[in-house]
């Protein structure tokens, strides 16, 4: 930005003008093509944005090269996620090639009751993701298993989605080994078990009153639960189509133990597709060559090798007599993926040209003038937090640019920096995944097969999070201040 604008204050009309473009584009896109949106029209329409703020950054005397890096980096900023997409993929492939889905299908059709499954759903992804610290993970794992059983079942997709996304980022949040957890209080000074004590004041009531909702919601769903005799036939076609076996849990076991161990989501994942590869040539062989060469033409082994790079890279086919059967378990492959990674792309294109541009800080500066006392500025906090998943697409910026904003007027106002870390998560973490275009939203539609405005009404534990911040600011519940904090350290003697 040249000297002239640093000296003239953008005018908040413009820095709103790119985001009212958005949500009328966006709005558009969905009033045409309904969830058929997410698939090339909310692109354009991000793409189309972008290119408004970059006008408007130019306007405002910003250099084209300077807002075209900026695209560059936020895009950068989002590899990684697009990197685990990809990865994802190959592993919901080879799972369903190897069996290791359809046998967590085929037993928790077995275990589960149909009137339970919502907050067994809720419960089994929380109790994962506090295990492992990776909500992407539980969900692109048993989450995906669990929806596939609700599907089955005759239950809704959609809830079961929402459970299973519920029980995820609540998990993630309350364990000491989630990227998000060591990265919020990092970003205010606050120390990380002090931050997740803090966190249960919020996420605990969040939790209790989700699993109270899909209990009733279990409860209402009897009318439309598929029969014993349809659960019991599904079994009987898995049993019939693969060889359901202890085996088939050798990828799931692995992968747990490797995100146990602190392993990088991206190796690790990939290691679990690599897993059910070889799962699937010992366990599956028939499917393995049926897949890469479904004529009989090839040699056994060029079959079994053709047909594990089709499940990688395009995901994995089968027909097994059961249409709506096969359609669940025919999915996969790193392409099933690039759609996302195109809405990903766009997104940040447009989050990367409004921050660059001073965009972004000219609206934040507007909220701050707002603030007021602790409910407003916790208020104004979750927003904001909010706005940068909207704006920004990423659940990471969605907590580092509002801590770094509002660090020093939480100071400023005595309140202890874990008021802060909290609120960034109740927020910035919690509904990263309800944005459809956010890295988070993204990939939960595609590893889920559910749309992200679909799930989003019944990701109880996400959408009440950041009601109850806001609550608790305004109220002064469980708001800590420095003096209470310096009060009840220890005097040495």
């Amino acid at each position: 930005m040249n000297k002239e604008t640093e000296k003239t204050p953008i005018p908040l009309w413009l820095a709103l003008l790119p985001l009212a473009m958005l949500i009328l584009m966006l709005s558009l896109s969905v009033s045409l093509f309904g969830e058929d949106s997410s698939y090339g029209p909310n692109q354009i329409a991000l793409m189309l944005t972008a290119g408004v703020a970059g006008l408007v950054g130019m306007y405002l005397g910003n250099s084209w090269k300077d807002i075209e890096n900026a695209m560059i980096e936020g895009i950068s900023l989002a590899l990684k996620a697009c990197l685990i997409l990809l990865a994802v993929g190959s592993l919901i492939g080879s799972w369903m090639m190897a069996g290791t889905a359809p046998t967590i299908i085929y037993f928790g059709l077995a275990i589960l009751d149909p009137s339970w499954f919502y907050p067994a759903t809720l419960l089994i992804c929380a109790l994962v993701a506090v295990s492992i610290g990776s909500s992407w993970t539980t969900a692109g794992t048993v989450g995906l298993a669990l929806v596939g059983i609700a599907e089955i079942m005759g239950l809704s997709m959609p809830v079961a989605a929402g459970a299973v996304i519920s029980g995820a980022y609540f998990g993630d949040k309350m364990s000491p080994l989630s990227d998000t957890t060591n990265l919020a209080p990092a970003m205010v000074g606050a120390d990380l078990f002090v931050h997740i004590r803090h966190m249960a004041w919020t996420t605990g009531p969040s939790f209790l009153i989700a699993l109270v909702l899909f209990i009733w919601m279990g409860w209402d769903a009897g009318s439309g639960q598929a029969s014993t005799a349809q659960i019991t036939a599904t079994q009987e076609t898995l049993n019939n189509s693969y060889a359901i076996g202890i085996p088939t849990f050798l990828p799931l076991i692995l992968l747990l133990a490797l995100a146990m161990r602190k392993m990088s989501a991206f190796p690790a994942i990939a290691i679990g597709a690599l897993a059910g590869c070889v799962v699937a040539l010992i366990w599956q062989p028939d499917l393995v060559r049926a897949l890469g060469d479904p004529d009989g033409t090839m040699s056994p082994w060029a079959a079994s090798m053709t047909g594990l790079f089709i499940a990688l890279a395009d995901g994995f086919q089968i027909s097994t007599g059961d249409t709506s059967l096969d359609e669940l378990l025919s999915r996969g492959g790193m392409s099933s993926m690039l759609n996302t990674i195109w809405l990903i792309m766009s997104a940040m294109c447009f989050g990367g040209a409004m921050e660059r541009t001073g965009l972004l800080q000219r609206i934040v500066e507007a909220l701050l003038k707002g603030v007021r006392g602790t409910g407003s500025l916790i208020s104004t906090t979750v927003l904001t937090a909010i706005g940068m998943n909207i704006i920004a697409a990423d659940q990471y910026m969605a907590i580092i640019l509002p801590g770094r904003m509002y660090r020093i007027e939480f100071e400023r106002q005595g309140l202890a920096p874990q008021n802060l870390s909290r609120t960034l998560e109740d927020a910035g973490t919690m509904t990263s995944a309800l944005v459809p275009w956010n890295t988070c939203g993204a990939f939960m539609a595609a590893t889920l097969g559910v749309p992200t405005l679909a799930y989003l009404p019944y990701a109880f534990v996400n959408l009440l999070n950041p009601v109850i911040a806001i609550i608790y600011g305004l109220t002064n519940f469980k708001i800590v201040m420095i003096d209470d904090e310096l009060e009840a350290e220890p005097v040495a003697a």
